[in-house]
């Protein structure tokens, strides 16, 4: 019931599980794969895609900036070749897709749709999430390619499109994550992610969308951190704040707008190298946390993050935390577990307060644009991550391995290595792509891309035209800036 501070249906995780999404990618398409595979026989229920640097910034895999990045952080894909590659076999009707990508969703989305239906699904039976979410790449991340303006247009162009063409397709993943990774407190990270949210609504409506036809696909992907209590009050103060927003700012009527439906992730910023092992005791914490939050889907880290991409086996521990809390701890069995606690009740109150008139200082300043513009949320950040750092060398805060309890590394855990042979077989494959591909059709496509651009069209046909007459994502970023041009702080 509103305000759904307990969560967004009666039975909570009782009638169904949440979609446990390990986020997984790295080197080659085809290794990803296999580690997609991997995960889903042994019961992971949905996909998260990292992807590398490069592809996140708009690079090619064969252009001079991505030169020893590709494939490092997450799985390289510059082309729909990549893509067919990426999801070879997956079900992708059955399971659903999130990818973490921002400033080219819109050119991952297209790659998706477009390997999809080259296997004959139809773009109706798909669910999944692009992140979307290029605000919080200005104030926490980093990872942008367009200035604010166009790149909030684009976001809303997938908004449009999705609409009518992907309807069971979140458009957007409001992250609160990083800014939380960045360093701000749990109070910030809530106020932060909701007056994203409110500039994204304010973004659709001025194009002309009505707040009931794509509210209901807005997703938000929260960070579950350390102090258990805390982030169990937050997801509920969360929940009660957006549906407020939504329905008394917004006005809509539609109960499933005012639903604010989260991604958890535990906290890498938490992660230690120092005895790493302990690692899955704070990542157990942290997604039980999620769990008691409500929230609908969860990734929980592995606990030799903090050193390298995971293994197989600290992949596997780290889905089976999820499978031991969802059938063994009994959290799951309570729609709304730690509701009724004098503490949690107390923090919900405090946190959804102390949020709300956050926001209103960011209303005052002209929202989360201008917010940005003045240098707003970096300078709250920087000194919440001042204060956190301090406490640290003070030994006011204790971290087990790190301040206290400290012992010498003996034999260091089995880490996974992403090769340099990777990067000179995707570069190989790139220009082979390139030469066997048709030069007017893809000409024709970059030219009608470049006109949309300068004429503001919703640019997904376009950008799906050019995927489809093989356009690298490079070349597409390469086009686009050429009208919009880039973002350099």
């Amino acid at each position: 019931m509103f305000p759904y501070t307990r969560g967004t249906s009666t039975d909570g995780h009782r009638a169904r599980l949440w979609t446990m999404r390990q986020y997984a990618g790295f080197g080659s398409a085809r290794e990803s794969n296999a580690r997609y595979r991997y995960l889903l026989d042994r019961g992971q229920t949905g996909l998260s895609v990292a992807f590398d640097l490069p592809t996140q910034i708009g690079y090619d895999s064969d252009a001079p900036a991505a030169r020893g990045e590709v494939g490092k952080v997450g799985v390289a894909i510059a082309t729909l070749e990549d893509m067919e590659i990426l999801t070879d076999a997956l079900p992708l009707d059955r399971v659903s897709v999130s990818m973490t990508i921002n400033s080219t969703a819109a050119i991952l989305l297209a790659l998706y749709l477009a390997a999809a239906r080259r296997r004959g699904f139809a773009w109706s039976a798909l669910s999944g999430t692009v992140q979307n979410d290029i605000l919080k790449e200005f104030i926490a991340r980093g990872t942008y390619t367009f200035p604010p303006a166009p790149s909030m247009k684009i976001a809303t162009d997938i908004f449009e499109f999705c609409r009518d063409a992907v309807p069971r397709w979140n458009t957007i993943s409001i992250s609160g994550y990083h800014i939380r990774e960045a360093g701000a407190t749990a109070v910030e990270e809530v106020a932060f992610t909701l007056a994203n949210g409110i500039a994204y609504v304010e973004a659709a409506l001025a194009r002309g969308l009505a707040i009931d036809d794509f509210a209901p696909r807005l997703s938000f992907f929260f960070n579950a951190h350390s102090n258990f209590f805390e982030e169990a009050a937050k997801f509920r103060a969360a929940r009660r704040l957006w549906a407020e927003i939504v329905r008394d700012r917004f006005g809509a009527k539609n109960p499933r707008s005012l639903f604010l439906r989260f991604h958890a992730q535990t906290a890498g910023s938490t992660l230690t190298a120092q005895q790493p092992a302990v690692n899955a005791v704070r990542t157990t914490l942290e997604a039980l946390a999620a769990v008691l939050g409500g929230a609908q889907s969860l990734h929980t880290n592995a606990f030799d993050e903090a050193l390298a991409l995971p293994t197989e086996e600290s992949a596997r521990l780290a889905l089976r935390t999820q499978q031991v809390i969802a059938h063994e701890s009994g959290a799951a069995d309570v729609a709304d577990p730690l509701g009724g606690s004098y503490l949690v009740e107390s923090w919900t109150e405090e946190i959804h307060a102390r949020a709300r008139a956050l926001i209103e200082k960011i209303d005052a300043l002209g929202g989360s644009l201008a917010a940005i513009d003045s240098g707003f949320f970096a300078k709250a950040i920087e000194e919440a991550a001042f204060v956190a750092q301090r406490e640290v060398e003070t030994e006011s805060r204790v971290i087990v391995g790190v301040n206290r309890y400290v012992e010498e590394e003996t034999t260091p855990p089995v880490l996974l290595a992403v090769g340099k042979e990777i990067e000179e077989e995707q570069v190989r494959r790139l220009r082979a792509y390139r030469e066997r591909r048709n030069p007017p059709a893809a000409d024709r496509a970059r030219a009608d891309l470049l006109a949309g651009a300068r004429d503001g069209r919703n640019l997904m046909p376009a950008i799906l035209e050019a995927i489809e007459s093989s356009v690298t994502l490079g070349e597409v970023v390469s086009t686009l800036k050429s009208v919009y041009g880039e973002h350099v702080v």
